[in-house]
């Protein structure tokens, strides 16, 4: 086809998530990915410690399993997801910084550079985000430990009916333990829909490490990520129902 005759031809409007991702590979190219400096260490210490002190007090947690959580490498913290206050109840399971994958819409000025220095990476949800995951295994390829909701985003029901791939996807490539987490009672706390969260007790309960499979060829790993993710979901299923007291 001539030059002329391509100019001619009508040009496809992108669709609604091939926009986000590319808004989304923006802002994953802007995020801090290198290891935190004393600054942005400094910073999430005092915010996270003044959050937990309030969840602390709201929600009065009982955590069940902090031995399971590494404090020589780097993890993947794989909790359930039923709440906005699900973030709050992450920070006693470990004190130093951890990073969180986020939905890319929390990227708003002038937020959007806070939760970066904080450690967040954001992902398009909806659509196969290949940065976001790129920059969750150089993260956790450099040391430090990721929060990673397997259900993508907050679900309702006391069963988990789908997971992503994606905790399994970035051990496969990194070799970090996941480490699954059952939370009760934050639905109540905070259920999807409400504005402002109510005092609740609620429980953590966090499972013993699942170590990375270690198959040989990439068909393999492909099926392994699969049974890695099914085995995840069984595991986060057992310790949600423990914490939910079902």
């Amino acid at each position: 086809m001539s030059d002329a005759a391509a100019a001619r031809e009508p040009q496809r409007e992108p669709t609604a998530a091939e926009l986000r991702l590319a808004r989304n590979q923006q802002r994953v190219e802007i995020t801090n990915l290198h290891p935190p400096t004393r600054f942005e260490r400094i910073l999430y210490g005092a915010l996270s410690g003044a959050l937990w002190g309030l969840a602390k007090l709201y929600f009065r947690p009982d955590i069940e399993g902090g031995e399971n959580v590494p404090t020589d490498r780097a993890f993947i913290l794989a909790p359930v997801h039923r709440s906005y206050v699900d973030f709050l109840l992450l920070l006693g399971c470990h004190r130093p910084r951890m990073r969180y994958l986020a939905k890319d819409t929390l990227w708003k000025e002038p937020v959007g550079r806070l939760w970066s220095k904080l450690g967040g990476i954001p992902v398009a949800r909806g659509a196969a985000d290949r940065d976001a995951l790129k920059a969750c295994i150089t993260v956790v390829s450099q040391g430090e430990p990721l929060v990673m909701f397997p259900e993508g985003t907050r679900q309702e029901g006391p069963v988990l009916e789908h997971l992503f791939d994606g905790p399994a996807y970035v051990q496969s490539r990194t070799g970090a333990p996941i480490i699954p987490v059952g939370i009760g009672g934050s639905a109540e706390a905070m259920p999807k829909g409400a504005k402002f969260p109510k005092p609740r007790k609620v429980k953590l309960v966090i499972g013993p490490p699942m170590e990375a499979p270690r198959p040989e060829g990439a068909k393999a790993q492909r099926s392994s990520v699969k049974a890695q993710t099914e085995a995840l979901r069984t595991e986060i299923q057992r310790l949600y129902d423990q914490a939910d007291g079902r």
